[in-house]
């Protein structure tokens, strides 16, 4: 399957792109990537690590002595990126776990920072993205590789999420060449992929999982020219999370509510989020990153909560203001019913929850709602408008 335009590839990115989340326990079948599309996205964040792997952990045989890719998973990849591209989807592959970095949900629930103790693993990741980047750098579906999902080498390793920057840089410094430099681990994974494909572009997280605060520490974008920056926002956590749901009195947005460790709580509102948000912006144009280079790759909130349509609101509109691509989290999950805004606020019926303890389709059927409407308008705006007759 070849890809003439290969070496236009960064070129999708010129203009803003708006696209969805893919963490579905089954690979998308035709219907949910045409739904994606007729939506008017552009684009899928496309995770594969929830679906049945041919051996330990899909794609990569057994993340604990990497050997080759498994060839029946890899099957099952392509045939999920077919469908993307004949609903016209261009598609960001997001491995969950790497080489000595099991995804921790696949990891008994376990955080598995290997990869960040020792220099000696990267290697096999390493090779990983190399070998991928070799069957996929001809699919016309594929407008970027996601090295990882969330890293988060920091952990465990003496820096509070969310610190001040000059912490945060001071951490990096003593780290600096070490196993948790993970500006040097990217570097060395790229450097593999340019090997055996010049053309793809890269898309690399944040460190703390994607925190946007983390590039804060980075001294310097990448030198590699198609590398795109991607953060994740789920600020103020403590209020946007499923543990919320749970509280007696749930923290309201807007309101008050407890941040970074050690600090009393703060009033978030569209204004605190864009305040929260700048230094990411502020950081890409001090390094030289331009705004058609930067990617919100995941941003949400539990649609049950009150606040989550004006909270997904004033996300999008400092998106939209610095003309940053962006997925939403997440459409039509299979396992994960909390931040499917098609549901709206309802609960999602038992037969949900019986297909997936059956390994079954999901049957619940979606629909526009007020809780997706923002997400919803924006999408609409890449559908071409029908002439009047």
């Amino acid at each position: 399957m070849g890809n003439a335009l290969a070496a236009d590839l960064i070129t999708f990115w010129d203009q803003p792109r708006r696209g969805g989340n893919s963490f579905n326990r089954l690979p998308p079948d035709q219907v949910y990537f045409d739904a994606l599309g007729g939506y008017g996205a552009d684009w899928v964040r496309l995770a594969y690590d929830k679906w049945r792997p041919e051996q330990r952990d899909f794609l990569l045989g057994d993340a604990d002595h990497y050997a080759g890719l498994a060839q029946d998973d890899l099957r099952t990849l392509k045939a999920a990126l077919d469908r993307a591209h004949r609903a016209g989807l261009k598609v960001v592959i997001a491995p969950l776990s790497l080489p000595y970095m099991r995804w921790s949900q696949n990891n008994g629930g376990k955080f598995d920072g290997r990869l960040w103790q020792d220099r000696k693993h990267w290697p096999a990741a390493v090779a990983f993205w190399r070998d991928l980047a070799e069957e996929l750098k001809a699919h016309p579906a594929v407008a970027a590789y996601n090295l990882v999902n969330e890293p988060a080498p920091e952990k465990q390793a003496g820096l509070v999420e969310h610190g001040k920057p000059a912490a945060m840089q001071a951490w990096y410094q003593a780290h600096r060449g070490g196993a948790r430099d993970l500006p040097a681990f990217y570097q060395q994974v790229i450097d593999a992929i340019r090997s055996v494909d010049p053309a793809t572009p890269v898309m690399v997280d944040a460190g703390w999982y994607g925190a946007a605060d983390a590039f804060s520490y980075w001294p310097a974008r990448l030198p590699d020219d198609k590398v795109l920056y991607s953060f994740h926002m789920y600020e103020p956590y403590a209020a946007t999370s499923g543990p919320n749901l749970k509280r007696a009195k749930p923290y309201r947005y807007p309101g008050k509510v407890p941040f970074a460790d050690g600090q009393p709580p703060e009033y978030w509102d569209g204004k605190r989020v864009a305040a929260y948000l700048q230094p990411v912006f502020d950081w890409a144009r001090a390094k030289g990153v331009p705004p058609s280079r930067m990617v919100a790759g995941e941003f949400g909130c539990i649609r049950k909560l009150a606040g989550c349509k004006t909270y997904l609101e004033d996300v999008l509109a400092v998106l939209d203001r610095e003309k940053t691509h962006w997925a939403f989290y997440s459409f039509r999950e299979d396992s994960w019913d909390a931040m499917d805004y098609e549901l709206g606020g309802s609960n999602v019926p038992w037969q949900y929850w019986e297909a997936m303890e059956k390994g079954l389709p999901d049957p619940v059927k979606r629909s526009a709602t007020p809780q997706f409407e923002p997400i919803r308008k924006r999408l609409s705006r890449n559908i071409p408008a029908v002439p009047a007759p």
